[in-house]
C-alpha cells in the first residue's frame, strides 16, 4: 500500500514537471515564431507558484469553489489509471484495475467540473466558452471513439497495459498496424489539447480566455496546474496506445514531446475554426475515414 501511494505521488510529480516544462517551451517557440525572446523556460512554474500565494476575492457559490476541485481530481485519477512504463512496476499506477471505457468516461469529469463551477458564476464570458467547450466535445469525441474501437478490436483486448505490452517492435507499433486509427485519433488528439483549429473555447479576442475569465488566485493555480497534468495524461495515453509504450522515463519523454512537439507545429500554423467549423470538420474527413477503416475491419474479418 505504500508503495502503491508512493508511485501514486510520483506520477503527479513527474507529470506535472513534465507538463510544465513541454508548455515552456511552447511559450518560447511560440515567441520565438513572433520574432520575440520569449520567457525563460521555468517561467510557468514561478507563476503557478505565484497563483497558489495570491487570495480568491470573487465568490459564486458552492459549486463555484469546487468546480477546481472536481477539475483536478478528475485529471489525478484519470492519470492514476494510465500505465507510463511498461516492464516496470514503478509509474503504474492502478492501471491494473482500469481500462480504456473506464479512462474515457473519467476523462470527461474535468469538462463537466468546469462547466458546474462556470454556469454558477453568470460570467457570459465563461458560460459562452464552456458551451463552446461542451459542444466542441461532441465532435472530438465521435472520430476518438471510432480510432478506440479500431484499436480494441485490433488488439482483442480493452486493458490499457496489454495494449501496450502487445507493442513489442516497431513494426508492431499500433501507428503502424492499425494507421487508420491513428491518422483518426490524430484530429482527435489535437483537438483534445486545445490547439488551434480547435482552440474555441478561450479564445482571448472573443470570449476573453473563456471559462477562466472568473477565476483567479489559488482557483487559477488549480486549473493551470491541472491543465498541463491532464495535456501531459492525454500524450503518455497516446504513446501508449499507439506508439509501444516506453521502457523508462527517458523514452517516455522523447515520444511525449514528439507528440506535443507535432501539436505545437499545428497549432501554430492554422488559425482558429469557429465552433461550427470545428464540429463539421470532425464530423467529415475524420468520421469518414474511421468508418472506411472499421468497413475495411469488418469485412477483413
Amino acid at each position: 500500500m505504500l508503495f502503491t501511494i508512493f508511485n501514486s505521488l510520483l506520477a503527479v510529480l513527474l507529470t506535472y514537471s513534465m507538463g510544465m516544462l513541454y508548455y515552456g517551451f511552447y511559450r518560447i517557440g511560440n515567441a520565438r515564431i513572433h520574432r520575440r525572446v520569449g520567457p525563460p523556460l521555468w517561467q510557468n512554474v514561478i507563476d503557478n507558484i505565484k497563483l497558489f500565494a495570491k487570495r480568491e476575492a470573487p465568490g459564486h457559490g458552492i459549486m463555484f469553489h469546487l468546480g477546481p476541485v472536481i477539475m483536478t481530481a478528475g485529471t489525478i485519477t484519470s492519470m492514476l489509471f494510465v500505465p507510463f512504463l511498461k516492464d516496470s512496476a514503478w509509474l503504474q499506477g492502478f492501471s491494473s484495475y482500469g481500462n480504456l471505457i473506464l479512462l474515457i468516461y473519467l476523462m470527461v469529469v474535468g469538462p463537466l467540473g468546469n462547466a458546474l463551477a462556470v454556469g454558477v458564476s453568470g460570467v457570459p464570458f465563461g458560460v459562452m466558452g464552456v458551451t463552446r467547450g461542451l459542444t466542441r466535445l461532441i465532435g472530438l469525441e465521435v472520430p476518438f471513439f471510432l480510432s478506440v474501437a479500431l484499436l480494441m478490436s485490433g488488439s482483442g483486448t480493452i486493458s490499457i497495459s496489454e495494449i501496450m505490452m502487445a507493442q513489442d517492435s516497431f513494426s508492431n507499433w499500433n501507428m503502424m498496424a492499425h494507421p487508420a486509427a491513428f491518422i483518426v485519433s490524430l484530429f482527435s488528439f489535437v483537438g483534445m489539447m486545445g490547439a488551434s483549429p480547435f482552440d474555441v473555447v478561450g479564445a482571448p479576442v472573443e470570449v476573453y480566455s473563456g471559462p477562466q475569465a472568473e477565476f483567479g488566485g489559488k482557483y487559477l493555480g488549480f486549473l493551470a496546474a491541472q491543465r498541463v497534468m491532464f495535456s501531459m495524461v492525454k500524450l503518455i495515453l497516446w504513446v501508449d496506445l499507439f506508439l509501444g509504450g516506453a521502457t523508462n522515463v527517458f523514452i517516455l519523454m522523447a515520444k511525449s514531446f514528439a507528440l506535443f512537439f507535432f501539436y505545437f507545429i499545428v497549432g501554430a500554423a492554422f488559425p482558429r475554426f469557429k465552433t461550427e467549423q470545428a464540429v463539421d470538420f470532425m464530423l467529415k474527413l475524420p468520421l469518414i475515414i474511421g468508418i472506411g477503416a472499421v468497413l475495411v475491419r469488418f469485412w477483413s474479418l
